[in-house]
């Protein structure tokens, strides 16, 4: 794994020629996208832009709220979507896309992944987060900066830490215990970090345990840097300075955007009253030098992406995501000669991707209507809602109901629409509008042939679902959503998705309902450890489905489970069969316990994962290995 240190000799170089004015001005931005450069030494500026799950590059107008126009780029499913793919390979595929889109337009560093943990599925951002679990949220993050940087383009891993909601992100505090933090909020980072190595990490807008994001030393520099061995730059978020000395003290590197004069001035004032030590200085101005060193190498001039190939790829990371959570009398999948009721505004204006700085400018988009044209499946099409709307219109329902009637099978189209959750703003409750769920009872009582794709960037409440006989969940699933859910509708995909988060059947449920999103100032993680499944699990509650749920087409068998013990390490094997009629993938999960802990432990906790491909009757040898951090607890 190449890292920022192999620049380090030539960055120190260049800075033995910088002036003290050089050394401070390095350390914001040029504008809104770009770093400064210093001429007279032959060092370039360079573009950072926003994703995760694509590249919003703003040729024009600037801003971080996806509010002006994007250059043209794929749209990849949400992270939400690809962490139930539990397919390490292909995050790492889709990476490697995103880097050439970058290097097509000459962008340095692509401001993504983000791994804060789903604490509450009220959080609006959670559509670009990947799981309430820190390992599988780690292993999809490595995946996706490896591929990302193997490209010669940075990543930027955010948002360090404890930005777990939207709600005065700008300065609540994130009151978490130690433990928690460690073993739940940080272990993400953690992972990412020893095994991916980011060139930059984003700090959060808030503050961690009274001190903020952008000038705790003790994430910044004692953990980031002293525990976990981070080489590269650590970034604000868009206007997260608070104290910019007392930053650069801390381990803050690169202020982003450029705001005025002020902030350098106030570097150099410091380092020259003593308030500043220059050797601070020195150490953050070195590291941009590495980062501007290291994106100097990976450019490639006039390099073109295969636009064709990456929409491919993102239909294949759709159709892997899709999680079928419901299959009654083997309705799906469909044969091509059934005649269709399809209903609902999403299938031919699909939320394929969420609001706010990750939203992207697709190159193309298909919708599920084009889709079943060009399949030449016969269908008839009714909106039965309205998009800007909640209200219920009975002329639109008796439309529905009516074509639904006539149909096969009757597709109902349904979800959160981009105004129920975004970068910005939480939810304040888990249920889908009225009219999509009136639309939904009226289609499965004129057709119980009802298949509901449901559309939404996190988990919903479902006191709707005995209308369905199937479910397959879409989350958002970028530019190619549509084709991929109608890959895994006729069958060209047998749907492996397993939930990379918990459903619960109300939000009251929910470990962190009675504290979230907390007071003015602070927010207090009173559940500590108990997150997700970890909190279901020792309470024994009954959840709509559970992390890890997803039905398949086909069915498996394991067999042969052996563990050895060599040292602090177990190693393990098991068989897993194809014992079904069609091909498909597994997702082996491996959870550890502790049966005899002197301190309170989880359940469960999900520790190792292998995605395996079968052909009807075929079986595979699936191996895996526990290190001691595998079986350990945070002890401070």
């Amino acid at each position: 794994m190449e890292t920022m240190k192999r620049f380090e000799k030539e960055a120190r170089e260049l800075l033995g020629q910088m002036t003290l004015e050089e050394k401070a001005v390095i350390l914001s931005g040029s504008n809104f996208w770009e770093t400064k450069d210093v001429a007279r030494l032959g060092i370039e500026k360079v573009m950072v832009t926003d994703g995760p799950h694509g590249l919003r590059k703003q040729a024009g107008g600037s801003d971080h709220l996806g509010i002006n126009e994007s250059v043209p780029a794929t749209c990849f499913p949400t992270a939400a979507a690809t962490a139930c793919s539990f397919d390490t390979e292909l995050l790492t595929r889709i990476g490697e896309a995103i880097g050439e889109e970058c290097q097509q337009e000459n962008v340095a560093v692509l401001l993504g992944p983000g791994v804060n943990i789903k604490r509450s599925p009220l959080c609006g951002r959670n559509f670009e987060y990947f799981s309430e679990d820190p390992y599988l949220t780690g292993k999809m993050a490595a995946s996706i900066i490896r591929g990302v940087q193997k490209k010669g383009v940075g990543t930027s891993l955010k948002h360090f830490a404890g930005n777990n909601q939207e709600a005065r992100r700008m300065v609540i505090d994130s009151i978490i215990d130690e433990r928690a933090l460690r073993e739940i909020y940080l272990s993400g980072f953690e992972t990412a970090v020893k095994e991916a190595q980011p060139w930059t990490i984003m700090c959060s807008y808030n503050q961690v345990n009274g001190e903020f994001a952008s000038q705790n030393k003790r994430l910044l520099t004692e953990i980031l840097r002293d525990e976990w061995g981070f080489e590269g730059v650590v970034m604000t978020d868009w206007g997260a300075i608070v104290d910019r000395v007392k930053g650069v003290a801390a381990g803050l590197d690169l202020e982003m955007p450029y705001q005025g004069p002020d902030h350098d001035n106030a570097i150099i004032a410091a380092v020259k009253d003593g308030s500043l030590k220059e050797e601070e200085l020195d150490l953050a101005a070195l590291r941009i030098l590495c980062l501007l060193l290291a994106a100097k190498e990976g450019k490639k001039t006039d390099f073109r992406y295969d636009a064709a190939a990456h929409h491919k790829l993102a239909e294949e990371a759709a159709a892997a995501s899709c999680v079928l959570l419901k299959n009654e009398e083997s309705i799906l999948p469909l044969s091509a000669d059934k005649k269709l009721a399809v209903l609902g505004e999403f299938a031919k204006y699909p939320r394929y991707q969420g609001a706010g700085s990750s939203r992207i400018n697709p190159l193309q988009l298909d919708n599920l209507c084009g889709v079943l044209e060009e399949r030449e499946i016969d269908f008839t099409f009714a909106p039965g809602y309205s998009l800007t709307s909640d209200v219920v219109k009975e002329e639109e329902l008796e439309e529905a109901e009516k074509i639904a009637r006539e149909a096969d099978v009757v597709l109902v189209c349904i979800g959160l629409p981009d105004a129920y959750e975004s970068e910005g703003f939480d939810r304040d409750h888990m249920k889908l509008p009225d009219s999509h769920v009136a639309l939904l009872r009226r289609a499965a009582k004129a057709n119980p042939n009802t298949v509901v794709l449901l559309y939404s960037g996190s988990s919903v409440e479902m006191p709707w679902i005995a209308d369905a006989k199937a479910l397959l969940m879409l989350y958002l699933g970028g530019e190619a959503g549509a084709a991929g859910a109608a890959d895994v509708l006729f069958g060209d995909v047998n749907p492996s998705g397993r939930l990379a988060e918990t459903f619960p059947y109300r939000v009251e449920d929910n470990p962190s309902f009675a504290y979230f999103p907390g007071g003015d100032k602070s927010v207090e993680y009173r559940e500590s450890i108990y997150v997700g499944y970890r909190y279901y699990d020792a309470v024994k509650a009954d959840v709509q489905f559970p992390f890890g749920y997803g039905l398949s087409y086909t069915t498996f068998d394991y067999d042969k489970l052996t563990l050895n013990v060599e040292g602090n390490t177990v190693k393990g094997s098991l068989c897993v069969k194809n014992t079904g009629s069609c091909a498909g993938a597994e997702i082996v999960q491996i959870y550890v316990a502790s049966k005899n802990s002197t301190v309170c432990r989880p359940i469960r906790e999900l520790k190792s994962f292998h995605k395996v491909f079968l052909q009807p009757g075929e079986e595979k040898n699936v191996e895996f290995v526990l290190d001691s951090r595998a079986f350990a607890y945070y002890a401070p």
